[in-house]
């Protein structure tokens, strides 16, 4: 089986860097005129599919949307899984992990493990208890050819207070989990299956994003992110800048879901 970064690669060619996710918020799913219900969940979470894993490279569940209808929720979680693969799509489950030793297998064992019913394409991590404490994660993605997406510099306003803080050696704490994601990467061609969640909307990144990884870039649609801001920060890197509710807002119509998936990768591509 290829590595993530290699499946990754094809289909950003095939289809566009466009990572779509879906999460079904409660508003959104008043916008589509459904309860906040399981029953509302399903027919939420399938019909985005429908109209958007056909078309793009990456789906980008986020998890907790699903947990907070418990044990249904999940079941159509896992569907939403299942058939986004089947149209295609690769799956970046939105799950920001992060505990230390058998905790942390536990996880990787839920997400990564092909033998689980939410085994993913990738998932995000976070690095906060140390980087040391997600090697249950890489050991797994390395094992099952999957991919990695670790906090980094995110778009959220509260972030720079500890990924921009110094170390000891005087660079950013985001730095610092640069540096050990490009040596999981190193020598990895076209590039490595352990990326960085780097938002859009961050202005300067103050440090290099060259660490031979995929970046996972939200913020971008909704949120203010342009597809001019994505070719400021990033370049030429490897990058999948997500929208969420930009996308979603054009449903419950299958048809204006991927038309508008279409058109941002569209733009994107310049």
């Amino acid at each position: 089986m290829s590595t993530f970064g290699e499946r990754l690669d094809a289909a950003v060619r095939a289809r566009g860097p466009l990572c779509a996710g879906i999460d079904p918020h409660a508003g959104l799913l008043a916008e589509w005129g459904l309860d906040d219900d399981i029953a509302g969940l399903e027919r939420f979470a399938l019909t985005a599919v429908e109209g958007l894993a056909p078309h793009v490279s990456v789906i980008k569940p986020q998890s907790a949307f699903y947990e907070r209808f418990g044990s249904k929720g999940i079941a159509v979680l896992e569907r939403v899984i299942a058939e986004s693969r089947a149209a295609g799509a690769l799956v970046l489950l939105d799950v920001k992990r992060g505990d230390i030793g058998s905790t942390s297998q536990a996880y990787a064992d839920a997400y990564l493990d092909p033998a689980s019913p939410l085994a993913s394409d990738a998932i995000t991590v976070s690095p906060y208890l140390g980087f040391g404490s997600l090697a249950p994660f890489i050991a797994s993605a390395s094992m099952f050819d999957a991919g990695l997406f670790v906090l980094g510099l995110t778009s959220n306003a509260e972030g720079p207070e500890v990924q921009r803080s110094t170390t000891d050696t005087g660079e950013s704490v985001a730095e610092r989990m640069f540096a050990h994601l490009a040596a999981l990467n190193e020598g990895a061609t076209p590039y490595g299956s352990f990326g960085a969640v780097v938002g859009a909307t961050i202005g300067d990144a103050g440090a290099s994003l060259d660490f031979g990884g995929p970046i996972l870039a939200p913020g971008f649609g909704e949120q203010g992110g342009t597809a001019a801001d994505i070719k400021r920060i990033f370049g030429d890197l490897p990058v999948l800048p997500s929208s969420s509710r930009g996308l979603l807002r054009k449903g419950p119509d299958t048809a204006a879901l991927r038309d508008a998936a279409l058109a941002t990768n569209a733009e994107l591509r310049g």
